[in-house]
């Protein structure tokens, strides 16, 4: 058995590779110019520069300092609601953003149970995609965890968040998920700024909802601001 599996068995080791995850193994006290695997922060961030007090959602955060997208806007003064399916995504949030609101749900317009199909703790192609799942080729483990969530609607999420301002941006990076949720999110309602979601796979090729995608926000009153690797950043026209 690894030293990874040996400390997540245990409540106490579990908390404590956690610390060991965000501060040792990510160094999460180094400051850095990004954080997102593609270098999507440096634009959100720029776009936001004369802003230091904005709000975030993010679904499908999956890491607070790995691969995120909202990071830079956290270290300059912004906070928001973290959404993940994986309860040790949400774990390391509690522990590194403790002003935001952390949950561990999917949205959806009534309250039921999902089957994830986990791969790992720390992955972050855990998914509830069956589709997408099976095309990681993941290999089966016997003794894999078969996890649940339960879902939200976003309107209880925000009532839970209390957060009494305008959301400014929303990040959407649920593999395989991404159009549903971008549905389900009302977006006529919040009118973010800004909306960064996944529409392609890392090879560049388009996602399977890429058209769906753009279709329904240059619908919705927004324009594609920028591309940048699997993802496309899309403004409000004001």
């Amino acid at each position: 058995m690894s030293l990874k599996k040996l400390f997540l068995k245990k409540k106490l080791t579990y908390k404590l590779y956690l610390y060991y995850n965000l501060y040792i193994r990510h160094k999460c006290y180094l400051k850095r110019s990004q954080y997102s695997q593609w270098c999507e922060d440096q634009f959100i961030s720029n776009y936001f520069k004369d802003k230091s007090d904005g709000v975030y959602l993010d679904i499908g955060c999956f890491h607070p300092f790995m691969y995120s997208n909202t990071c830079l806007l956290h270290k300059k003064g912004w906070h928001g609601i973290n959404i993940d399916i994986n309860p040790t995504s949400i774990d390391l949030f509690n522990i590194s953003r403790p002003r935001d609101i952390n949950l561990c749900t999917t949205i959806s317009d009534k309250k039921k149970k999902f089957n994830i199909f986990y791969d790992d703790p720390f992955s972050p192609v855990n998914t509830l995609d069956r589709k997408f799942y099976d095309k990681l080729k993941v290999k089966p483990v016997k003794d894999k965890k078969k996890l649940t969530v339960e879902s939200k609607s976003i309107e209880e999420i925000l009532e839970i968040s209390q957060i009494n301002k305008n959301i400014d941006f929303i990040n959407i990076d649920v593999e395989g998920m991404d159009y549903k949720i971008l549905q389900k999110i009302n977006i006529n309602q919040l009118k973010p700024k800004l909306i960064s979601i996944e529409t392609h796979n890392v090879d560049g090729s388009e996602a399977e909802n890429f058209n769906l995608i753009v279709k329904y926000l240059l619908e919705n009153n927004y324009t594609i601001h920028k591309r940048v690797g699997p993802s496309t950043i899309f403004s409000f026209n004001d």
